[in-house]
């Protein structure tokens, strides 16, 4: 099979990584040292990545020296292995003692899915080879042989390989030290020969590949001899060349830079723009998919949707305390009206809230939230806002005005509900402090406190108090301005929306105009009772009650403030 074959890619990554090995073509892996630069190299295009000792003790911030545990590597490897389905050689460096620590070894990286290791013929704990190489003792060559054999037998994926690195050149043992131990390592059951040297040329590498004469798979690291061509490289019959340490290099030359940069003008208006957004480090670790999942999984528990907060407007009759800041910013009992509303969907797991502003949408605390702004509320109603947003109804959502106070189990009992539509009425039509409100609801059923379970339907919402022209009938309560829509609702909502759209009369139009258009259109709307608890801020009076409304949700609130908020 040609090793750029697309199916490949349906096999396993160790038999991937024995595919390159084996290539007449030369192949290239990359370093990677964590979870991030992994998803950094498939994105780059590269079928195979290298574990670099190096680079993984570097982001440990401790020396090339075995000083990070083989356990520690592997641990990093379970990460990497992750957040990339590319193969992965690790770099081994002497397999970490001896025969007994190899196959072990072996079992373990067989377990995370780790296509192969290398391993160095030097001693146990190892120094970089660039560290004064030639001081550097090599392994017994029967010994390495034998690390060999019993990784080998040790292997239970008859791909894995195990690629054994001669350190002669390195260690100025000399070309012909280099092809004895070479071979004997071939015969050993080595799967590819790691062939290093220091020079800042080639010459020694391409002295020992022509000596080879391609016995058997010929790997290089050229991080001395980088000017070479690589065409050079595939002249000489080479196997597979790794770019062993430039990702550990550029990102530590990188968070240099911008760490001095920082420190010295102690502002961050210099480098914001030069390095990678924050989003981009979230789709780097797939928070989309999580996102997706969240959608797929918690569908049924407890709430996780969204909700959308209509805010545009200045308030009618507060005009004398919103000059310098729309209605949802007047502060209530010592926060903004809005921040009463965001906490309290975030209570309930509803952590996805979108703003629609309008009047001095520049005043709002966009903290928690997602802003966009409706550019014609003055011209405009709620729907026109709602449509504002409509590019965010993708998953289960609560449609809110933005003047509301309410206790939590409110919002609890509704994004709990089953229905793909459900609204909340309050029954207590005599209540005084709501007398502001005008959002009449006639329902299927009157509001029987002593019974649970049986299903209300809201059948029509009017602005105005008068028996249903049909029946003679009142109605049975308010709609305190909380729509719940989940579901396959989601989207029949958006058709009846862009249908309202159409009509020359929509910038007039409110959400009671869409609930009763859903209505007309054969969508069961459920009805959620209650029997007050809830605050609607629509006038002077309103703001007032508001405060002491507020109080009563406070864990230390006074007896007076809750019997107050009973009323």
């Amino acid at each position: 099979m040609n090793a750029r074959d697309p199916s490949i890619l349906t096999t396993s990554r160790s038999s991937r990584l024995r595919q390159m090995l084996t290539s007449n073509q030369l192949e290239f892996m990359m370093e990677a040292h964590n979870g991030l630069s992994a998803r950094i190299v498939k994105e780059a295009g590269f079928r195979a990545i290298w574990g670099s000792g190096l680079a993984i003790s570097a982001q440990y911030g401790v020396r090339d020296n075995n000083e990070a545990s083989w356990t520690q590597v592997v641990d990093t490897l379970e990460f990497m292995a992750d957040a990339s389905d590319l193969p992965i050689l690790l770099d081994g460096d002497t397999g970490y003692g001896n025969f007994n620590n190899v196959r072990r070894l072996v079992r373990k990286l067989e377990q995370r899915g780790i296509a192969g290791v290398c391993i160095e013929d030097k001693q146990f704990p190892k120094t970089n080879s660039f560290i004064n190489g030639e001081r550097q003792p090599l392994a017994e060559m029967d010994e390495f042989c034998g690390k060999i054999k019993a990784g080998k037998d040790s292997q239970s994926d008859d791909d894995f390989s195990i690629v054994a690195r001669v350190e002669a050149l390195i260690a100025g043992w000399g070309m012909d030290e280099a092809l004895r131990r070479a071979e004997a390592y071939r015969q050993a059951g080595a799967d590819a020969i790691l062939i290093h040297s220091k020079l800042s040329r080639p010459d020694e590498i391409l002295t020992f590949a022509r000596e080879w004469a391609g016995r058997g798979p010929l790997v290089i690291v050229p991080t001395k001899y980088y000017s070479t061509p690589t065409e050079v490289f595939r002249k000489a019959g080479i196997s597979v060349v790794i770019w062993a340490n430039h990702l550990i290099r550029s990102a530590a030359s990188a968070m240099q830079a911008v760490a001095k940069e920082i420190h010295d003008n102690e502002t961050l208006v210099d480098v914001e723009d030069r390095i990678a957004a924050v989003n981009e480090i979230f789709r780097l670790q797939d928070a989309d998919e999580y996102s997706e999942a969240e959608r797929r999984y918690l569908s049924a528990s407890r709430a996780t949707g969204a909700a959308i907060v209509l805010a545009a407007s200045r308030g009618a009759g507060l005009e004398a305390l919103t000059e310098e800041r729309p209605k949802v910013m007047l502060p209530v009992a010592g926060k903004p009206l809005l921040r009463w509303l965001v906490d309290g969907f975030k209570k309930q797991g509803v952590n996805d809230i979108t703003v629609v502003g309008g009047y001095r949408a520049d005043a709002i605390d966009t903290a928690g939230i997602k802003l966009v702004v409706n550019e014609r509320h003055a011209q405009t109603g709620e729907l026109a806002s709602l449509a504002c947003a409509a590019d965010t109804l993708q998953t289960d959502t609560v449609i809110s005005y933005g003047d509301l106070l309410f206790r939590s189990y409110i919002v609890r009992d509704l994004v709990e509900s089953e229905a793909e539509f459900s609204v909340v009425v309050d029954s207590s039509l005599t209540q005084a402090e709501n007398s502001s409100v005008r959002d009449f609801a006639w329902c299927s059923a009157a509001d029987d406190r002593g019974l649970f379970g049986n299903k209300v339907l809201l059948q029509r919402i009017s602005s105005e108090l008068q028996g249903d022209a049909a029946n003679g009938t009142s109605p049975q309560g308010r709609w305190i301005g909380l729509l719940n829509v989940r579901g396959a609702g989601i989207e029949r909502l958006k058709t009846v929306l862009a249908q309202l759209r159409e009509r020359p009369d929509f910038d007039s139009l409110d959400i009671p105009a869409l609930l009763n258009a859903l209505i007309d259109s054969g969508e069961q709307v459920e009805v959620q009772y209650v029997h007050g608890h809830w605050r609607g801020v629509n006038d002077l009076e309103d703001f007032r009650r508001a405060g002491d409304f507020a109080h009563a949700q406070t864990p230390l609130a006074s007896g007076d403030a809750q019997r107050g908020a009973a009323q």
